[in-house]
């Protein structure tokens, strides 16, 4: 049977954002090392334009991520499913903040610190978005 219109809108939106936002962030982490070999402001450059689109997708997995937990009846789920969309709250909302800092980051400590964190939170996130899709 395939699912209804609405339903595969909000989950296209949702995994579309994610894509943009968790692999923008991996691509972005491959393209750091060739882009200083270019010199000038070529990883500023790059990771304004990625800024550009990750972080209109971050707002769509907000939207969307309400809407997916609206849609799935929060009261008829177990209290283990339950826990793991609180946890996935605490790690996105932790994703945002640490690649906010990354962008307003001013050491090369600072840069990696926030945006390891920021990457790994993440994956976290999209990992723990596949165990409540289950």
């Amino acid at each position: 049977m395939l699912a209804p219109a609405l339903e595969t809108v909000r989950l296209t939106l949702h995994v579309l954002a994610a894509t943009v936002w968790v692999g923008g962030q991996i691509v972005l982490m491959g393209l750091v090392g060739p882009a200083r070999g270019m010199g000038g402001d070529a990883t500023k450059t790059l990771a304004r334009a990625f800024a550009r689109m990750a972080w209109p997708a971050y707002g769509v997995l907000l939207v969307t991520g309400i809407w997916n937990v609206t849609a799935v009846h929060y009261s008829s789920q177990d209290s283990a499913w339950k826990a793991v969309l609180m946890a996935k709250i605490v790690v996105v909302i932790l994703a945002g903040v640490a690649v906010g800092l990354h962008q307003r980051a001013t050491t090369k400590g600072q840069l990696a610190l926030w945006g390891s964190l920021g990457g790994v939170a993440s994956v976290a996130a999209l990992v723990m978005g596949i165990l409540l899709a289950g």
